[in-house]
């Protein structure tokens, strides 16, 4: 029997064509853990602001893949030494960089896992990779976890200037449609150099990594951060917690209404609390995992908008009629006063005491574009000086960028007595 061609071709609309480079990548992107990600969107809930932003991190990993291999052909051609072996690692560990992440991506990471980050899962789903495919990975797993002695493989997979943000900006601002967030993702790739195996821009690359972290900043205030999408994923996110709560209580008649439906994966994260431990020395909980996505959640929703739990049906049904909470934004913590009016409110449209939080909900929403107090990013001056972008550019908004910003949101149902609008 002829063996397959693994050598594929796919049609990006970012790239055009992006090629799959070697049997051991195409293998990967075949294995179902990776399949996965086809069924997982990479905005979550941005498409009720974004219809185009119907992306998922199976396109996001591949365009990220592609990225890597641009970036390596680049250091190569400054004359840089890296081998094949090298080149395959580095461009496996990017494809794999978000093989760890839960349904509706970073909404729910710390919802139904309660704080376990989606890079510790995926760090935990390459190891298993690596045993079935017999320490094929054991490289790109050092890079990922920066234990590799080049680190700039590492900063090209994770860092402020990674492979990651530049697909996921390229990526986004393509789907959405905000041209504004566009970066120079080709420019800034030919612009990178290493010195002693770190990664450095040269300068003449300045003035494209100030639009890039001034896309960033600004995608994050118009895409990831937008008020209608905070809106929206506070709604999801007091589901969870309510479906939790009720999948919890002791049940009289198991098939009552009050029974809560649940797919088999999902009612796994929902029954009880499950720690890195749980995942690291019980493997049926990373087996759940790996079959749950959002179409768990979304059918769930669906089956819930008909529970006998008011709170639970209500909220469901609002989020898929897209009635979804009011909100309010503020450079300062609320004032109690506001926050009282509002559960009067509430109250006044038949909301329990103790029901007020499923349908008031306050956050704070942040946004650095750099902080280089966590990793830098170095550029190489004419006479061969390394120094921090935020030295090195003359724009005078470049140091704000480093400034950590606080926005405070308030987010209520405002129209719970509005019925839904139904088709007859």
């Amino acid at each position: 029997m002829a063996s397959q061609n693994k050598k594929k071709i796919l049609n990006d609309p970012v790239y055009g064509f992006i090629t799959i480079p070697n049997d051991l990548t195409f293998d990967l992107v075949e294995h179902p853990y990776f399949q996965r990600l086809r069924r997982i969107k990479q905005l979550g809930l941005s498409e009720l602001v974004y219809p185009g932003a119907l992306h998922t991190r199976f396109h996001h990993a591949l365009g990220a893949m592609h990225l890597m291999g641009q970036a390596i052909q680049t250091l190569r051609g400054k004359g840089h030494r890296i081998s094949e072996a090298e080149c395959d690692a580095a461009q496996m560990a990017i494809l794999l960089h978000d093989i760890g992440h839960g349904p509706f991506s970073h909404v729910l990471e710390y919802t139904i896992l309660e704080g376990i980050p989606h890079e510790r899962l995926s760090l935990l789903l390459m190891h298993e990779l690596n045993r079935q495919f017999n320490g094929g990975l054991s490289m790109a797993i050092q890079m990922f976890e920066a234990t590799y002695h080049r680190p700039f493989f590492h900063q090209l997979i994770s860092s402020q200037l990674d492979m990651d943000r530049m697909d996921y900006l390229n990526r986004d601002c393509f789907y959405t449609g905000v041209a504004e967030g566009t970066i120079g993702a080709d420019r800034i790739i030919k612009m990178l150099d290493l010195v002693d195996d770190q990664l450095v821009v040269e300068a003449k690359g300045i003035l494209s990594i100030e639009n890039f972290l001034s896309s960033r900043r600004l995608m994050y205030w118009q895409v990831y951060l937008h008020k209608t999408s905070l809106c929206a994923e506070s709604m999801l996110v007091q589901i969870i917690r309510r479906a939790r709560f009720l999948l919890n209580q002791p049940q009289t008649d198991p098939g009552s209404e009050s029974t809560l439906f649940t797919t088999p994966a999902l009612h796994t994260f929902l029954s009880k609390p499950i720690t890195m431990d749980d995942f690291q020395h019980h493997p049926h909980y990373l087996r759940a995992f790996t079959e749950l996505d959002d179409y768990d959640i979304w059918t769930s929703i669906k089956f819930w908008s008909r529970h006998a739990d008011r709170v639970l049906s209500t909220l469901c049904q609002m989020l898929l009629d897209r009635r979804l909470f009011k909100i309010i934004i503020s450079e300062q913590p609320f004032a109690g006063q506001l926050v009282r009016e509002l559960e009067q409110q509430l109250l006044d449209t038949g909301v329990q005491q103790d029901e007020l939080s499923y349908f008031l909900v306050e956050g704070v929403a942040t946004n650095s574009a750099y902080l280089p107090s966590i990793d830098n990013i170095n550029i190489k001056l004419k006479d061969d000086r390394i120094i921090d972008i935020a030295d090195a550019s003359d724009l005078p908004g470049i140091k704000a960028l480093t400034n950590m910003v606080r926005r405070y949101y308030l987010c209520w149902a405002k129209n719970l007595t509005q019925p839904p609008v139904r088709l007859v």
